[in-house]
């Protein structure tokens, strides 16, 4: 059975890849992980391909049990895995909720892992993984500190993969998008702590351009030439000074 799977599947750029991959590929299921198995439900009406929703909460460990579990009561064949599951937090460490922020690790860098993990005992030669990473993968982020730190793990991570599974012919990419206007933003700007957006973008534009990177095996997948000279700036600048910019613009 020729499978992908994508968690975070229920909104935003989880739920877009579902409809990319399923444009995509040939597949028999799509597996859409995600917390809330009604939303999960839905992708069915617009997709060709068999939905099957797997409610799980990546926050938890016990969800990697079960997933391991269905995973060798099926033995797939996963062709595409998408890592879109993950949330943020704006605001300085000392004023947010710590079990909060631990949080963020659980389900950026804990699940994220876990599932490539898992899921790379049913990957095969031609298959790919997805993470989604973020802008601020590239920079320490003040006022998003655990956040950005949690993307810059998944950009590092995503390229060490990569090259350890390049004599298996199974391609990793990592995408790091600009701002885009998802469910993302509404839970995670609780106030103006964060203010200043230079331009936004919106999911299927992003998957758009992630889809295209896809087939030419780029390791990562940036739309949009402002994003694509920030990062080349940030390469070049002392992190103070990044870090300056980005407060003084956010009038910190």
């Amino acid at each position: 059975m020729k499978i992908a799977v994508v968690t975070g599947a229920s909104s935003g750029m989880g739920r877009e890849f579902v409809y990319a991959i399923d444009k995509e590929f040939e597949l028999d299921e799509i597996w859409a992980v995600a917390r809330r198995a009604d939303r999960l439900e839905e992708l069915q009406e617009n997709c060709r391909t068999k939905i099957r929703p797997i409610p799980l909460d990546l926050s938890k460990e016990e969800s990697f049990d079960e997933y391991k579990k269905l995973l060798d009561a099926e033995l797939p064949d996963i062709k595409v895995l998408v890592n879109a599951a993950g949330f943020g937090i704006f605001g300085a460490v000392e004023d947010l909720d710590a079990n909060e922020q631990l949080g963020i690790i659980d389900v950026n860098v804990k699940g994220l892992t876990a599932f490539c993990r898992l899921s790379l005992t049913m990957m095969g030669k031609g298959s790919s993984i997805i993470n989604v990473g973020s802008n601020s993968s590239w920079q320490p982020v003040p006022y998003m500190s655990v956040y950005a730190a949690s993307k810059a793990y998944v950009l590092s991570f995503s390229r060490a993969l990569g090259r350890e599974l390049k004599h298996r012919d199974v391609h990793v990419m990592c995408v790091c998008p600009g701002w885009i206007k998802t469910e993302f933003i509404d839970i995670a700007a609780r106030d103006d702590t964060v203010k200043y957006y230079d331009r936004w973008y919106t999911a299927e534009e992003v998957i758009e351009q992630a889809m295209k990177d896809l087939r030419k095996k780029k390791a990562v997948s940036i739309l949009g030439a402002p994003v694509r000279w920030q990062v080349r700036l940030v390469k070049h600048l002392p992190v103070d000074l990044i870090m300056n910019i980005w407060c003084k613009q956010q009038g910190k």
